[in-house]
């Protein structure tokens, strides 16, 4: 007699102790549309390639709407964020308001935000290597959204580091690093989340009425549908920018290196070839796939894979198992800078692919040039900290030294 495997998708120990990459792919095998029940009645959780791409490509019957990240609104079934930011809305309002946050990622924009990315970058690997190592984490990977938010929200390097800990709060609610101990994960969120609001109402008070080239003033001049964006819009969408670009690209750039530390033939093939820099890229994308899952919620009674799915359900789309799925990889679980063809998920699919990932293809491009073009190759120096969180695959603390 054999007894179902106890499988539990929230339980954050499982993600700073464990291994989810086991997990998902006991799932993938076992249970690819797995019903995981929670404090706040349970979700499904698909995990194969083909499942999620699929879902991601039928806003129609799998909404976003009712928000994308569990638990992700306090005190509400329905996010309040719901058609005024891009991440919660579908098509029509989607399209709409991608049609103005997108003006943030126009080619000037990204000329100035590769320049500041490469200056903040430069600063961070002198330091750590004249010190000989350090901690990767805390002392390098940071530096490559603060370059992005200096460019594109025309910070100074202080408020750019700031506003970079208030999203380092939010997303870590639930890590003890980084809230206060005296208030759980939600009421730290919530804070979080107040906090960065009133930084960036601040932003938009000062610059209303002008005609800057920062995204703020973008958005302040801008119309949706004829109309003009609404605070709140404005507010949910620089949020939606700031979060998903500050708390991606450090950890991919962490994860990036510790790869090349665990696969040093890889690293070899990558610091003598410069030709394999795209797909190198790719996989480094692949293999660490930060933003671990996405959620939607079903609009109708469906079914996935003869799963009988009804309306109302929540859906988690575990894009980190995708991307290790072995129908779509050949030796998934292998990490390979020549991998081609690399059809990847780890910015999404379809009308929500990430507005952001040709900045943050950017940043992590410019970093491991740098690194390949001066030689800087680093070791592990101490066991990783990982952050605790289910929905973001972070890197808390990377000790390392300069090879």
């Amino acid at each position: 007699m054999t007894t179902a495997r106890t499988i539990d998708l929230t339980d954050t120990d499982l993600f700073v102790h464990g291994d989810p990459h086991e997990v998902w792919a006991y799932l993938r095998h076992n249970e690819p549309v797995h019903w995981n029940p929670s404090a706040d009645g349970g979700f499904w959780s698909l995990t194969r390639y083909a499942d999620i791409h699929d879902v991601y490509l039928d806003p129609s019957t799998f909404s976003s709407e009712q928000g994308t990240v569990m638990g992700g609104s306090f005190g509400s079934a329905q996010d309040s964020a719901t058609g005024q930011m891009l991440i919660c809305a579908d098509p029509p309002e989607h399209r709409l308001l991608r049609q103005q946050v997108k003006q943030g990622f126009a080619a000037r924009m990204l000329e100035v935000i590769g320049e500041s990315v490469r200056r903040y970058a430069t600063r961070a690997l002198d330091g750590i290597v004249a010190a000989g190592g350090g901690d990767f984490a805390v002392d390098v990977a940071p530096e490559l959204p603060a370059g992005v938010l200096a460019a594109m929200f025309g910070l100074s390097t202080e408020d750019a580091h700031h506003l970079l800990a208030l999203t380092r709060n939010m997303i870590g609610s639930e890590d003890g690093e980084y809230r206060d101990d005296l208030r759980d994960g939600e009421l730290a969120l919530v804070s979080a989340q107040v906090e960065i609001f009133d930084f960036l109402g601040d932003l938009a008070d000062e610059r209303r009425g002008g005609s800057g080239d920062d995204l703020v003033s973008m958005l302040l001049n801008s119309c949706v549908n004829g109309r003009p964006m609404s605070d709140a819009e404005i507010l949910y969408n620089c949020l939606n920018v700031v979060v998903g670009g500050n708390e991606t690209t450090p950890y991919t750039a962490c994860a990036g290196v510790a790869a090349f530390a665990e696969f040093p033939d890889q690293a070899d093939r990558f610091y003598a070839d410069p030709t394999v820099l795209p797909t190198a890229l790719d996989e480094i994308l692949r293999w660490t796939s930060t933003n671990a899952y996405v959620q939607r919620t079903a609009t109708r009674d469906t079914a996935i894979r003869g799963v009988a799915i009804t309306k109302g359900d929540k859906l988690t789309l575990w894009n980190a198992s995708a991307n290790r799925d072995e129908d779509v990889f050949a030796s998934a679980d292998r990490f390979d800078v020549t991998r081609t063809p690399n059809h990847h998920i780890a910015f999404g699919v379809g009308n929500h692919r990430c507005i952001g990932q040709t900045v943050a293809r950017q940043e992590i491009t410019i970093l491991f040039e740098l690194l390949r073009d001066r030689g800087i190759r680093f070791e592990l120096d101490g066991p990783i900290e990982r952050l605790r969180s289910n929905f973001m695959l972070g890197t808390k603390h990377m000790p390392v030294r300069v090879r």
